[in-house]
């Protein structure tokens, strides 16, 4: 029995990739030959195939279940279903307690589209031998994707016997990998990367995990790796520009996203690569080639409308005003209307406001500024009515209306001032020091202005409260006396 079990457990072993010596050492069977005539013949003379098949299963050789599924294989492979299940059925009369036997049985299931059935025969072959650790594999494989948990069950069942199977920390990796658990694809990934077994995909899928799971620096330094293999590779290219660019390490981001647009093999750019190639213009300042690359992002993607919010950002950066409120408002008409969150319109808001306050005469007209600062107090009206709660809306009003009223002489800011400390008294947090110091200062300098000495100095003293030190108010305080 002993020895049987040994014979099964070598022949299970010898249908899958080993690595090391073992692999070195296993024989070429003396019929493999013949097998091998048999899978040159199948496809162009089946007749042909047949016969020779036929020939090598004289005798004794009928009883071999090594040569029998291999034969079976090679039809397996070949597409020819039908004829596979014919041997299946001869490799089972010699033994069907073979563990290959079932692993067999539970492939062709598999290519007829039956999961379920497959992973049955699979874990028949473990019952009849639970060394047999292909079948541990293919079942692994095979519910990757529609059970992930059973897969991970039946690998972690093989480490348990076999705790240095590089093999099954790869199809773990996999498995992780496949269902986005990218932080223990990436451990798994880790143990067998630096073998014989670790593929060129491996390597990149590595990285990507790395590079998912936000470590940026070790993604980066796997990527380098299958860089150095093959510096046209146009994935490992893309991975050292988004790690980079991550990492905020721009000069070199951009001849990475050098070699990746103009220099890799095969390039299928997505929308994401203009999207992270327009943020690293972006942050080299080069405004007007980063929306150009943000354009081409929304020509690959027009469902992508953050791209929107990113040229608008990018156009803001360059002062350019006019187009980064036309750019936001592409992005916030594009939304669904339970996104149109109060904080999304204030950034429209906030827009409108730096172009009625800016400086540069010639990135905004001074005609241009008093419509943009009316159209800034009517987004923050609506971002008051919308977030009645917030003090925000009212204290961007009170900017707005203040840059409205830049010698305070209509005291146009004074109610939305007033509006925001009563807001933010009532919720008595020093978070809001700041802001009510600002109000204070304000109505402070208002009633000044008025010759309301009396309720000015009411106002400095109140900073005073909140900051000792404020240079302001004292200073103001000193001149009122």
């Amino acid at each position: 029995m002993k020895a049987k079990m040994k014979r099964r457990f070598v022949l299970c072993m010898g249908a899958i990739l080993l690595t090391g010596t073992l692999a070195a050492q296993t024989p070429v069977p003396e019929w493999q030959a013949g097998v091998d005539k048999v899978k040159s013949l199948v496809k162009d003379n089946l007749d042909q195939a047949s016969e020779e098949a036929g020939e090598l299963l004289k005798g004794k050789n009928k009883k071999n279940v090594e040569l029998v599924t291999s034969i079976a294989r090679v039809y397996l492979d070949a597409g020819k279903l039908t004829e596979a299940e014919a041997y299946l059925e001869k490799a089972r009369k010699a033994d069907h307690k073979a563990p290959e036997v079932s692993v067999l049985e539970g492939d062709i299931a598999l290519a007829r589209k039956d999961v379920g059935k497959a992973c049955q025969l699979y874990e028949q072959a473990i019952y009849f031998d639970p060394d047999c650790k292909e079948a541990y594999l293919k079942y692994a494989q095979a519910y990757k994707s529609a059970s992930p948990a059973q897969a991970i069950e039946k690998l972690q069942q093989l480490k348990a016997i076999a705790p240095d199977y590089l093999e099954a920390d790869k199809v773990l990796a996999e498995v992780y990998y496949a269902n986005n658990h990218f932080g223990k694809a990436a451990e798994a990934y880790a143990k067998f990367i630096d073998t014989p077994i670790a593929t060129e995909d491996d390597i990149l899928k590595y990285a990507f995990a790395l590079f998912l799971n936000h470590d940026f620096e070790k993604s980066l330094q796997v990527a380098q790796k299958g860089l150095q293999q093959n510096a046209r590779h146009a994935a490992f290219n893309r991975l050292a520009m988004y790690n980079y660019t991550d990492l905020k390490r721009y000069e070199e981001a951009e001849k990475a996203a050098d070699a990746f647009f103009n220099d890799s093999d095969n390039a299928d750019y997505s929308y994401l690569d203009y999207r992270y190639y327009g943020a690293l213009l972006s942050a080299l300042k080069k405004y007007d080639r980063a929306v150009m690359e943000y354009g081409k992002a929304l020509e690959k993607d027009s469902t992508q409308n953050d791209v929107w919010r990113e040229i608008s950002d990018a156009y803001e950066q360059d002062n350019n005003y006019a187009r980064a409120i036309i750019a936001y408002q592409k992005y916030y008409d594009s939304l669904d209307q339970d996104k149109k969150a109060p904080e999304t319109l204030f950034q429209l808001g906030r827009l409108y406001y730096g172009q009625g306050t800016s400086t540069d005469t010639l990135a905004v007209r001074p005609a241009d500024r008093k419509a943009a600062l009316q159209a800034a107090d009517s987004v923050f009206t609506l971002v008051s009515e919308q977030a009645p709660g917030s003090y925000l809306g009212e204290l961007w009003r009170a900017r707005t209306n203040s840059a409205m009223d830049p010698e305070t002489t209509e005291g146009l800011a004074k109610p939305h001032y007033e509006k925001v400390v009563d807001i933010l008294l009532a919720k008595n947090e020093p978070k809001y020091n700041s802001a009510l110091i600002e109000c204070y200062s304000y109505l402070g300098y208002y009633y000044l202005l008025k010759s309301d000495y009396p309720a000015s100095k009411e106002y400095w003293n109140k900073i005073l409260a909140i900051d000792p030190t404020n240079a302001t108010a004292k200073k103001a305080l000193d001149g009122i006396k």
